[in-house]
């Protein structure tokens, strides 16, 4: 991210600043979710923010600013997928994917700072971290439901993976811009 050319102090306000505005925008965007009939795993639209919060923020920051999320959630404000929250969500058939948004945010970004200014990369890392999110969801899914793996991808991953698709192809257009904007700011 460029640097703001006032006091380093300036420079850390904006970063913990950015770090807590993107939490926000996951801890409105996580809640909205359409549940399937064939699945306890809602479409949701944290995967989209958590990309377009690497764009913005970067591996690390972005790390942190899911993190918060987390944590926020955990603590039991309703932030979680149909405005849940609590320990009991992290531990239920769900909280597999909500651990792996961490390890989405980790590789995405590292692909991204590995790369600069390559969008082949950002998508490549967001198709990883998205892959690496699924197999912690659902093992943890089949072991919450006492699912076979493979019955688990069936229901936790194989109906969801075109709406993915659809929110890496948005991410790898609106992320570079946005990333711009705020750089501007």
């Amino acid at each position: 991210m460029k640097p703001m050319t006032t006091s380093p102090g300036n420079t850390r306000t904006r970063k913990l600043t950015l770090i807590g505005l993107m939490s926000a925008l996951l801890c409105i965007l996580g809640p909205l979710s359409i549940p399937l009939p064939v699945s306890p795993v809602p479409i949701t639209l944290t995967n989209f923010a958590v990309y377009i919060i690497v764009y913005i923020l970067g591996m690390r920051s972005g790390t942190v600013s899911v993190l918060i999320y987390l944590c926020l959630g955990t603590a039991g404000l309703p932030v979680f997928s149909a405005f849940s929250g609590g320990l009991a969500k992290l531990a239920g058939p769900t909280g597999g994917y909500l651990a792996g948004f961490l390890f989405l945010a980790l590789i995405q970004g590292f692909l991204m700072e590995r790369f600069p200014g390559k969008n082949a990369a950002a998508v490549t890392g967001m198709m990883l971290g998205l892959a690496i999110c699924y197999l912690f969801g659902t093992a943890w899914l089949a072991a919450q439901m006492n699912l076979t793996f493979f019955a688990a991808l069936g229901i936790g991953v194989l109906p969801y993976l075109p709406g993915d698709a659809v929110k890496i192809i948005l991410a790898a257009v609106v992320g570079p811009k946005l990333r711009a904007a705020v750089n501007r700011l």
